[in-house]
Order: C-alpha cells, then sequence, then structure tokens
C-alpha cells in the first residue's frame, strides 16, 4: 500500500472505503463487512487502516491449561502483536460472544498496544477505562463492562470472525464508528482513483439537494446526473 493511498484511507470514513471497493470492482455485491452495531471509544477519532494481527481470547471461565502455559500463550501474543508489517492493527475475537464479561482492552493493555505502533483494536469483546485510553488508540467494541474476569489468550494469528466477518492475519482492515471492512488486494491499484470518483458523483446530488431552490424537478435532473455518472 504506497503512502498517498493510507494517508488518504486515514481521511474518509469506513462507509466510503465500502462504496468506493464496489466502484473499483465495477458492481454492486460486495460483503466483506461487519453486521451489526459496534461501539466506539473515540466515535470521533480519524479511521483505523492497517494489516490485522489477530488472535482469539476467552474470559468467562478460567483457563484450563496450566498457568506457564497460559503465561508463555500471553508473550506469544505480545510477541506477534509487536511485529509484522506496519501500519496494523488489532483484531481480536472474544470466543465469549455474544455473553462476553471479561474486559482485554483497558487502559495498560491499550497503551502497550499503542507502544507498539498499532493504530488501534476492533473486537467483538468487551472494553472499559473509556476515560483512560490513550489517544490514538481507538477501540472499537462489541460491549462496555467493570472486570476482566477470566480473560485469557486462546491462540494467535488465526482466522477470527467479529460480527459476521472473517478476518485472516495479515488482512488490511478499514474501521471505524460505523464497522470494518477488509479491503481486497486485487482494488488496491484502483481504490484511490474509485474514492475520488464517488466523492465526484455524490456531490451531483449532495450539491443540488444544499440549494434553496431545491425541488423534486432537481432532484430528478441531479438523480440521473448521478445514475449516469456512476455507471
Amino acid at each position: 500500500m504506497n503512502d498517498p493511498l493510507l494517508t488518504l484511507l486515514c481521511k474518509v470514513d469506513t462507509p466510503t472505503v465500502c462504496n468506493a471497493i464496489e466502484v473499483a470492482q465495477g458492481q454492486r455485491g460486495f460483503d466483506a463487512f461487519t453486521r451489526g452495531t459496534i461501539l466506539a471509544s473515540a466515535p470521533d477519532s480519524p479511521a483505523m487502516v492497517g494489516y490485522a494481527r489477530t488472535a482469539r481470547i476467552a474470559a468467562n471461565q478460567p483457563a484450563e491449561d496450566p498457568a506457564e502455559v497460559i503465561r508463555a500463550r500471553r508473550m506469544d501474543y505480545y510477541r506477534h502483536m509487536a511485529s509484522g508489517p506496519r501500519p496494523a492493527i488489532t483484531v481480536v475475537e472474544d470466543l465469549d460472544f455474544p455473553a462476553c464479561t471479561g474486559a482485554f482492552w483497558g487502559e495498560i493493555n491499550a497503551t502497550v498496544h499503542k507502544g507498539f505502533g498499532l493504530g488501534g483494536a476492533l473486537t467483538n469483546g468487551v472494553m472499559r477505562d473509556l476515560g483512560d485510553l490513550p489517544t490514538g488508540f481507538p477501540v472499537l467494541a462489541g460491549s462496555v463492562g467493570p472486570s476482566h474476569a477470566f480473560v485469557h489468550v486462546r491462540d494467535v494469528g488465526t482466522a477470527v470472525t467479529l460480527f459476521g466477518l472473517t478476518i485472516n492475519d495479515g488482512d488490511l482492515v478499514h474501521a471505524d464508528r460505523h464497522g470494518a471492512v477488509v479491503i481486497p488486494p486485487d482494488v488496491l491499484p484502483g481504490l484511490e482513483a474509485a474514492i475520488a470518483q464517488l466523492m465526484v458523483t455524490e456531490r451531483i446530488v449532495l450539491d443540488a439537494a444544499r440549494r434553496p431552490d431545491f425541488d423534486i424537478a432537481r432532484f430528478e435532473t441531479a438523480w440521473a446526473a448521478f445514475e449516469k455518472a456512476r455507471t
């Protein structure tokens, strides 16, 4: 991913990227996006964009493996998060979903991951310490809760599924308060142009609708021009 595209992706929201992927593909039907509502620790923060560093956790019950195995796996997790291509975000599936109780994401863990150079966290699990999470490290989560319960790492670097979206380790993810999408590698060469085209075509309707003399006739004219421009 080149720097101009990365800069652009950080400036646009996830719905724009979702639409632009369809523009780049030349058809509707792109479905690599999350379903349902996601909670944002910092709703006004820019989108997080990066290659996924994945893991799976659980928290409702104590870990069944010996304590030394759990500690070693946790350290393997941190080594995985500290390595790999950048930009990157951490994507963690809570296997207790939808009945998650243990917050993996709080002030300490978020600060550690930010220190590793990660750009944010995406999880279907629990977050806490909302007033104390580090700036510049947004967390998108399935719920908010006060306790870490019995949270422990189950595996690292595997495919994860969050809110109906499967994400593989290394997938390019764009996410904000609306949800997340996996950007297909084949659209990257044309994605910058697709976003620009999308912005231009949307202005056709938006500019018309914001005019003081806007009416159904002007809408019909604008909509016809909009449909022609996007085909």
